[in-house]
């Protein structure tokens, strides 16, 4: 095979890996949010019923939870799916494990704020919406940006897993070419292009902390 065809062959996995990447990012940063206000809501049942839901998917494989949500339906309910539901189940996996661990990331930059932050918002008239969205949240975005460019980083290389349930994104072509062709090359094809990925999204992650570096 050569290698323009084994490059076009990966560009088409990574099409793939681009698109749990982009779908997970979309769905679990607000997902994130909402997990960690329950985290610390004052209701004792939504509090520790969010702190069991983090528990979970913070102390099991990513890959044991794609493959619970895969094939869960089936052997819990008898549901039988279609096969399109393999990258619904990819997307969920995901979505479902990155939110706890971006909701542990914004408890921690919202306990970080002063107390005294929003005793002056409320001097000033500020409601608890308004102090939270206008006052908390933008220093807390600040705050937490270079955590959560290290979950991006990690996500993107986590997109392999997805082979689990046979999902053919561009580490699952890699192999499979390698297979093959029994050659290393495109194993490390894909590894440049995991890293150009890697580099793209830490470049744009810095030019996002620059523009909230005002709030020094």
């Amino acid at each position: 095979m050569e290698l323009p065809v084994i490059l076009l062959k990966l560009l088409e996995g990574l099409l793939v890996s681009f698109q749990i990447f982009a779908l997970t990012l979309i769905f679990s940063l607000p997902l994130g949010l909402i997990v960690a206000l329950g985290r610390m809501s004052k209701n004792f049942f939504i509090r520790n019923i969010i702190k069991i839901y983090i528990s979970i998917m913070r102390g099991t494989p990513l890959m044991l939870q794609l493959m619970v949500v895969y094939f869960g339906p089936y052997y819990i309910f008898g549901w039988t799916l279609s096969r399109d539901y393999r990258f619904i189940a990819v997307i969920i996996g995901f979505v479902l494990n990155y939110a706890a661990y971006f909701a542990e990331i914004y408890r921690g930059g919202i306990e970080s704020m002063p107390i005294g932050q929003y005793e002056a918002a409320k001097v000033l008239g500020y409601t608890k919406t308004q102090t939270f969205m206008r006052i908390i949240l933008p220093q807390v975005i600040k705050r937490i940006l270079p955590s959560v460019t290290n979950e991006i980083i990690t996500l993107i290389k986590d997109t392999s897993l997805a082979f689990v349930i046979s999902v053919s994104e561009m580490f699952t072509a890699a192999k499979a070419i390698a297979s093959s062709q029994a050659s290393v090359i495109p194993y490390l094809a894909a590894g440049l292009f995991y890293y150009i990925f890697n580099y793209i999204v830490a470049f744009t992650m810095e030019c996002v902390e620059k523009k909230f570096s005002y709030y020094r």
